[in-house]
């Protein structure tokens, strides 16, 4: 298992910008066998446009039942799990 910590972008991630840059970094790890644990520890805000670009997006490179499986959350605070979700929702509807 491996670790992505989210805390390394800053404690308020917050623009698309932002969400593309670690969604790029990220995706070489979800391509990897290894289970990757997405570390939300020390985040204070994640926004809906944030979760979006990097968690979402990566619903158009594999679908939602394999980044289910290859994936893992932790640390996320109450509104940030809730900007997450909403994203994932929205965009699996929309890739489906």
């Amino acid at each position: 298992m491996v670790t992505f910590a989210f805390r390394e972008y800053g404690e308020d991630l917050g623009t698309r910008q932002l969400g593309a840059v670690v969604r790029e970094r990220l995706l070489p790890l979800l391509q990897q066998d290894e289970r990757v644990v997405l570390d939300f520890t020390g985040v204070n805000v994640v926004s809906n446009s944030f979760a979006d670009e990097c968690i979402a997006k990566v619903l158009l490179e594999m679908p939602l039942e394999e980044l289910k499986r290859r994936t893992t959350f932790r640390g996320l605070n109450p509104m940030a799990s809730a900007c997450v979700l909403a994203a994932l929702k929205r965009r699996h509807l929309a890739v489906a």
